[in-house]
């Protein structure tokens, strides 16, 4: 997924628009693992999935004021991603990547070569596909380190009871655990939050929240090419497939979904939606090209998303609140700037304008770091695991509305049976991937109203 904003370029697009100009760095001398850490007040940084969403968050970690922060050590499974990542970051932050050749590793198991590197207080980076989110994370908290981890965090029932649990581990260890919401610590956002909450709308009566755009990441996806395995070819264009990633809608909605449920203060209770596939072609994808989802929460109210990734189509990424005394917009022109403000009729027209934030607005893909880094460096709690996670869920829950056709309430929705990818611990490049192909060479897609229990039947 590509989103370039008005005053600075987004994390994703960082590697492409640094990568390119990247030469090939001078080698910096091995050292040994965490020997940083506890010596100074540098905090260490190893990377665990180097595509661009990774190389992004790794370049805010080490851009915060707060520190100073190191990257350390870096783990993928495919060599020419790690390679751009490191090209891109070296480039960028020349003194601050000390990761020579011996300390960039690869394979399924890299993460646990990365993460060893580390000591106690420093942070791992978790930005692969989400199905590996459990199995990294359980790492993380034996061997005692932070974790910042992009969204979603899980992508079925099953992933997110087991992050449940695991969660419980790391607030045990007072870990400091931070999730990829950065919206979350937007500025603007935040006090429009806070006005909305004090009443300054009046009651909430309707929340819409819109992301239209073209196509969109990995998301329409073709059959593999140069001769790439199911496994590999599923892991590269993960927005494609649900095992990976809970495709389009947890990975593009989650956002407007989660700036909604905070502009509410509340987690939806269900679920009804709709969508469907067009102008196909060959695509090999699980996603439907638009979805349109109702979530009500328990009082009522009703959250309206939009999303859709068909080309030469009305664009639109924003989130709306309409209430009793006026209405807000929530943010408006993508994840910054937000531009939120209160609008005292439902109009959104100039002359109503009653507030808004003033600009410049911070970027709140920095601030996310200045938050977490200066969490751990006054030891405060700080974990948004449990919020995060439930952010996933319910973004799921709607997904599995319009998948299956059928309204899905959030305590079904917590104790569903499916889950996508359970040995997703035990994957090597010889393993089968976990999503197989029918007899026609495609993978099965969801049919609502066919495939009623769950969001697509796995073909034998």
């Amino acid at each position: 997924m590509t989103e370039t904003t008005n005053n600075e370029t987004s994390r994703r697009n960082f590697l492409k628009d640094t990568g390119r100009i990247a030469g090939a760095a001078a080698l910096v001398g091995a050292a040994t693992p965490g020997v940083y850490a506890g010596q100074d007040s540098t905090i260490n940084l190893a990377l665990v999935g180097c595509g661009g969403r990774g190389t992004g968050a790794a370049s805010n970690a080490l851009s915060v004021e707060n520190g100073p922060t190191k990257l350390v050590a870096m783990a993928d499974v495919f060599a020419d991603r790690q390679n751009a990542s490191y090209g891109a970051l070296k480039q960028r932050h020349d003194q601050q990547v000390d990761v020579p050749e011996d300390r960039r590793f690869l394979g399924f198991s890299a993460y646990k070569e990365a993460i060893d590197c580390l000591s106690p207080g420093d942070v791992a980076i978790f930005a692969t596909p989400c199905a590996f989110r459990w199995v990294h994370f359980s790492y993380a908290i034996e061997k005692g380190v932070n974790v910042f981890m992009e969204k979603p965090l899980s992508a079925d029932a099953p992933t997110t009871r087991k992050m449940m649990e695991l969660n419980k581990l790391a607030k045990e260890k007072n870990l400091k655990c931070a999730v990829g919401l950065m919206c979350r610590h937007c500025r603007a956002r935040g006090e429009l939050a806070d006005r909305i909450h004090n009443g300054e709308i009046g009651d909430v009566l309707m929340l819409r929240a819109y992301r239209m755009a073209g196509p969109t990441g990995s998301a329409a996806t073709g059959p593999a090419k140069d001769g790439k395995g199911d496994l590999e070819w599923q892991i590269r264009r993960f927005h494609a497939f649900l095992w990976a990633s809970g495709g389009a809608v947890s990975d593009f909605l989650i956002h407007n979904i989660d700036e909604g449920c905070w502009a509410k203060n509340d987690w939806p209770t269900e679920a009804k939606a709709s969508g469907g596939r067009h102008y196909r072609g060959d695509n090999i994808d699980q996603n439907f090209d638009h979805y349109s989802i109702e979530y009500t929460y328990k009082d009522g109210t009703k959250l309206h998303v939009q999303g859709r990734t068909i080309p030469s189509c009305h664009n639109e990424f924003a989130t709306y609140v309409h209430g009793t005394k006026g209405s807000a917009v929530f943010s408006s022109a993508g994840h910054i700037p937000a531009k939120s403000r209160i609008y005292k009729g439902q109009n959104f027209v100039k002359n109503d304008l009653v507030w808004a934030y003033p600009q410049p607005e911070p970027n709140p893909y920095q601030l996310e770091w200045d938050d977490l880094i200066d969490a751990i460096k006054k030891n405060e709690d700080y974990n948004e695991f449990d919020r995060g996670l439930m952010a996933s869920l319910v973004t799921s829950m709607g997904r599995m509305a319009a998948h299956t056709g059928r309204i899905i309430t959030l305590d079904e929705m917590m104790e569903h049976d499916h889950e996508f990818a359970p040995n997703a611990d035990k994957l090597t490049f010889g393993s089968n991937a976990p999503l197989k192909k029918g007899p026609d060479g495609k993978y099965p897609v969801p049919m609502p109203g066919f495939v009623r229990n769950r969001e697509y039947e796995e073909f034998a």
